[in-house]
């Protein structure tokens, strides 16, 4: 018979993690912008590396495999994860370090995490999202389509401050005009995912 701590601890382990991120709010979008951003979560395109090289390219995935290791130990499943992450930061005009040092900040790389108002999975999206902008039997737990909500939400909030990332990323918290999330996700960035290599095409 398991004794009161063996079962709390199972429990705890069965359960989603709760992400301590905050959250987008929702807005009322125009017509236009609803309908770019549609046509931005839509697109089905098959992932891809924008590097110089193929050789680059397997380098970049490499060095950030190593350091992803110990967060996610399945190496199939982690290349998978940092191309998906590369394609979607990239074809969104987004720094794939940057997102990566997000996503650090969000969730902790996990997968099915929740945070206390609702928003879901790697890039913390919250759910009105599906029905604003896409259908609502997306599922935000699905690594692709967490990631290009995360990062056309992102592009989207970067547009309104004309470029401003710091502004943009505490409208993608919830947080704008508070300077601890913006702060966090440099720190991640820099401290953990900047790239040794040259810089990789930004390809559309």
């Amino acid at each position: 018979m398991l004794n009161p701590k063996s079962s709390i601890l199972i429990l705890a382990l069965c359960l989603p993690f709760t992400a301590q991120a905050g959250a987008q709010r929702e807005e009322q979008l125009s017509a236009s912008v609803r309908a770019m951003l549609h046509r931005a979560v839509s697109d089905q395109a098959a992932p891809k590396l924008a590097f110089a090289s193929q050789q680059e390219a397997q380098a970049w995935l490499d060095e950030m495999s190593r350091r992803l290791e110990k967060r996610m130990p399945d190496a199939n499943y982690r290349f998978d994860f940092l191309s998906t992450v590369h394609y979607e930061a990239t074809r969104a005009g987004l720094d794939p370090h940057m997102v990566l040092g997000l996503i650090e900040v969000e969730s902790r790389f996990k997968k099915y995490a929740v945070s206390k108002v609702g928003a879901r999975g790697y890039m913390q999206v919250m759910p009105f999202w599906t029905k604003a902008i896409g259908t609502r039997d997306q599922n935000l737990f699905h690594l692709r389509t967490n990631l290009r909500y995360g990062c056309t939400i992102l592009r989207h909030y970067l547009d309104i401050e004309k470029g401003n990332l710091y502004r943009a990323l505490g409208r993608y918290n919830g947080s704008l005009g508070k300077p601890q999330y913006p702060n966090l996700v440099k720190s991640a960035w820099q401290k953990h995912w900047q790239s040794p290599f040259s810089t990789p095409r930004q390809e559309g």
